[in-house]
């Protein structure tokens, strides 16, 4: 999905819209960066299709709020169970 960027930036909003996932997820699922996913969703989608990007910013706005929270977790689980 790498050639039109119109409908990468598209499909990569639906998917984060539909899945309530993160960056990284969409990321990984398409076989791009995660700077390209930013990208595509803040700098070419509102040109696009301006509704889309509307809900797609609110999952993003979300996950960038919680982010911190999701970090320490992740710390929690790494390090459980090693003695420190």
């Amino acid at each position: 999905m790498k050639g039109n960027i119109e409908e990468r930036a598209c499909a990569l909003a639906v998917y984060i819209i539909e899945n309530r996932t993160t960056v990284r997820a969409a990321a990984k699922k398409f076989g791009i960066s995660k700077s390209t996913v930013h990208k595509d969703l803040r700098d070419r989608l509102p040109g696009l299709n301006r509704p889309l990007y509307e809900q797609v910013r609110v999952i993003l706005d979300e996950n960038k709020a919680e982010r911190h929270i999701r970090g320490g977790i992740a710390t929690r689980r790494k390090y459980k169970g090693s003695g420190l």
